[in-house]
């Protein structure tokens, strides 16, 4: 009661002050003093007189003590006997209070007291609450060590809502040194006071989780002497027993060690090298670490330390290579030249990383088994494709069962050469789980700044490979991890056009498996219209991985043939080719028949390169609603929403009634309804079906659109914008509308591309309008003079099917 009283009782502006040397008393804590009764008996005579009441002033030893500064203003409960002249005081603090200590011309010191009001900062209750957690969990982090408090403490100070008291109370309880707990006494706002006791609270943490360490390291530094000492005695023993039984051992070591200092091994390998030959000596031939050992032995010695191939860097000879061996992929060829001229001048390996991007089929891995052969090193392929543990590029530690060095380290010792073309196939298709990241573990294997030192697990040392050049393959960038990807240099290998893929499969494919088939000598011509025809007739692809198992089947054909004794000669046409291969899989023509309102037909891209896609729409009474069917994707459905705002913006330009739109739900349907279909490239596409169902104005079937539309109907740059033309090409298409913003694309595109279709570069979807959905000429304008004759053709189709 004494407590309340006081706390609701104004605090007296004059108290008799105990000075206290290294100690702090807190507000609202229980606190126990000693003190010499002889010295400050007038002292608590006249606190009794002062309603048990007396400022606490904290002061440093030895030190000049000031006259001002913060103090407590405590009640005295209890005063008990001590030992040897001394009590025991029982005081609880009050408040915080400024004193200004007077001169001591009497027994007894006083002070003036300035109380110091308690409270939080406005606007920092949620920061409080945040502080008042992170408190009571560092004291649950703190149970059970020597600066901890009892569960009994912490069950009491989790009741404590006020922020101020809960941090002097804390404080208290762990008995806070002189030096940071002055600073707890002199701040008043509670929320700076929290951070600091939580500021110590961390400090406390952290010296606790020292000394457990050091005593845990003293005692396992004793209980490996104790093991040490009892294994040697064992080994000793068992050698004894032996005697003489290791000289297939001694014969091993001695046989490593010529070997070790045979080869230009560095000076940090033969120091592990070392210490692995020290146990051979010592096991039993018998044993199974020491074959596990002498593996690990033989993999290290198979390694081929200091061991590389001549480059061959006839750049005349390598653009002649790289011309026979690919057709087509001009960028990539000159990239590749200009690195070998950098190499030729340079005398080493520049550390470019290719990343050869592009869609199946097109020619990747090929291309890296060329640069190969053509600067004459050795080729190794490693494909990563569905790999998800880290231990496939950096090995698995020698401690597990069947422990392997990762697959680099393996390609290294396959090649018997320190610098082979290491091609990373399908580095895209990676993925990572518990066992790690494969992508992570290949940075170092692929940074020309770490690489020199590139440690597998299974080796336990550095190993070199600065010489070695890295060349991935991937069919797109999105599956690559950003800090791998930003160590790559992106070359791009589009996908062929037919007159690509008819002179790859003439001049490749057909000569290739001509003798791969056993055919070289039997007379066979496959001309170019047939190609053509087996082109589009059977394939359907960016690359030529199709084509090649086309002419495939049409050779074991002829084979079979062949066996029996019919030498030919063989010339396939193309009005033979159903009966050889079976009913095409796709036709020649584009897949719309017919010219018909509310369908429009859309580029897009995917990983096997660009396809043809149809939005359909169509508007039925209803309430106004748009339904999106198809499978799209929440971008493609923002587009269609988009493009349906523009629309219902602009009707009046089309005669179109507001009232009559809004009684119409409106459908919108891409087919292929199996296929997830997503991007930002479809909104001209849906801008011009949408239009086309209410106006029943058809679309031209030989006409295609690609770009992304805005609210105020801009037309934005498309991606893959090569891969989308050649699949219109494919598809028969006449005429392409395509962004303005993608123009400067064209001198890219192929000759034949360009050939064969008009390309109308367009910057707003109102300009597209113009070519395909003209709008209704004004009424009193028409050529018949007739009235109602202007809108004849431009039928309002809600009204109708309403």
């Amino acid at each position: 009661m004494a407590k309340e009283n006081h706390a609701s009782a104004p605090v007296p502006g004059r108290l008799p002050v105990l000075e206290l040397e290294e100690r702090v008393v807190f507000p609202y804590a229980l606190t126990t003093l000693s003190v010499a009764i002889p010295d400050n008996r007038a002292l608590l005579e006249e606190a009794h007189a002062t309603s048990d009441l007396l400022a606490i002033f904290p002061v440093p030893r030895g030190e000049r003590r000031p006259a001002t500064g913060m103090g407590v203003v405590a009640s005295v409960l209890r005063l008990g006997a001590g030992p040897g002249g001394t009590g025991v005081l029982l005081v609880q603090g009050i408040t915080r209070a400024k004193l200004t200590l007077g001169r001591k011309g009497s027994p007894v010191r006083h002070a003036r007291v300035e109380p110091i009001p308690e409270g939080v900062t406005p606007g920092t209750q949620a920061t409080s609450s945040a502080l008042r957690r992170a408190v009571m969990e560092r004291l649950e982090q703190l149970s059970g060590t020597a600066r901890g408090v009892t569960t009994e403490v912490r069950d009491f100070l989790s009741t404590v809502e006020d922020p101020g008291r809960l941090a002097d109370l804390v404080a208290a309880q762990l008995d806070v040194p002189f030096p940071q707990a002055l600073p707890l006494l002199e701040e008043a706002d509670a929320v700076a006071r929290l951070k600091l006791l939580l500021a110590f609270l961390a400090t406390e943490l952290e010296i606790q989780s020292i000394q457990e360490r050091l005593n845990r390291q003293t005692r396992d530094e004793m209980d490996k002497r104790q093991r040490e000492y009892f294994l040697r005695q064992q080994m000793e023993a068992i050698q004894a027993e032996l005697a003489g039984g290791e000289e297939g051992g001694g014969d091993a070591e001695s046989a490593y060690r010529k070997r070790m200092q045979a080869m230009p091994i560095p000076d940090e390998v033969k120091a592990v090298l070392d210490k692995e030959l020290q146990k051979v000596g010592r096991l039993s031939p018998f044993s199974e670490e020491l074959s596990q050992l002498r593996a690990y032995l033989d993999l290290v010695f198979d390694l081929p330390w200091g061991v590389t191939t001549p480059d061959q860097l006839d750049l005349a000879k390598a653009q002649k290579d790289l011309e026979r061996d690919h057709y087509g992929l001009k960028k990539a060829k000159e990239r590749i030249l200009e690195y070998l001229a950098v190499a030729k001048l340079k005398g080493t390996h520049p550390g470019t990383l290719f990343c050869l991007v592009g869609p199946p089929g097109v020619g990747k891995t090929s291309l890296g088994r060329a640069v190969a052969r053509t600067i004459g090193r050795k080729f190794v392929r490693m494909s990563l494709g569905g790999v998800r543990d880290e231990a496939e590029i950096r090995g698995h530690r020698r401690t597990y069962v069947g422990a392997m060095p990762g697959r680099i380290i393996q390609g290294i010792k396959n090649a018997c050469t320190t610098n082979p073309v290491f091609v990373l196939d399908e580095v895209d298709k990676m993925g990572s789980d518990w066992r790690g990241d494969p992508s992570s573990a290949l940075l170092e294997a692929l940074d020309p700044e770490q690489n020199r030192e590139f440690v597998d697990h299974h080796l336990g040392f550095p190993f070199d490979l600065s010489k070695v050049m890295f060349i991935a393959t991937a069919n797109t960038l999105d599956g690559i991890h950003p800090a791998l990807m930003d160590r790559l240099e992106v070359l791009e290998l589009p996908g062929y056009t037919e007159e690509e893929k008819i002179a790859i499969g003439r001049n490749h494919l057909l000569p290739r498996l001509l003798e791969s088939h056993g055919l070289k000598d039997v007379a066979i011509e496959i001309p170019d219209p047939t190609l053509a025809a087996l082109i589009r007739r059977y394939t359907r692809e960016a690359g030529v991985r199709n084509l090649e198992r086309g002419i495939e089947s049409l050779l074991r054909k002829v084979a079979r043939k062949v066996a029996r004794g019919q030498m030919g000669p063989y010339v396939i046409q193309p009005h033979g080719l159903s009966r050889l291969m079976g009913l095409p899989r796709f036709q020649e023509e584009a897949r719309l028949q017919t010219d018909r309102p509310g369908i429009a037909t859309g580029l897009a891209w995917t990983e096997t390169g660009g396809e043809i896609l149809f939005v359909e729409a169509t508007a039925i009474p209803g309430s106004g609603t748009l339904t999106l069917t198809g499978q799209l994707g929440e971008v493609m459905r923002e587009s269609a929403q988009a493009a349906l705002t523009y629309i219902k913006e602009h009707l009046a330009d089309w005669n179109l009634d507001h009232k009559a739109i809004a009684k119409m739900d409106l459908h919108i349907h891409v087919p292929e309804g199996a296929i997830p279909k997503d991007g930002p490239s479809a909104g001209v596409t849906m801008a011009v079906a949408i239009l086309s169902t209410l106006t029943g104005t058809s679309v031209p079937r030989d006409m295609a659109f690609s770009g992304e539309i805005t609210l105020r109907g801009a037309i934005l740059p498309v991606g893959g914008l090569r891969e989308k033309l050649l699949a219109a090409q494919r598809f028969r298409i006449k005429t392409v509308f395509l962004p303005y913003a993608n123009k400067n694309e064209r001198s890219e595109l192929p000759k034949s591309v360009l050939k064969s279709l008009d390309l109308v570069w367009v910057k707003t979807v109102s300009d597209v309008f113009k070519r395909v959905i003209p709008k209704p000429k004004p009424k009193g304008k028409t050529g018949s003079g007739k009235r109602g004759a202007g809108r004849k053709r431009n039928k309002k189709i809600p009204v109708k099917r309403a």
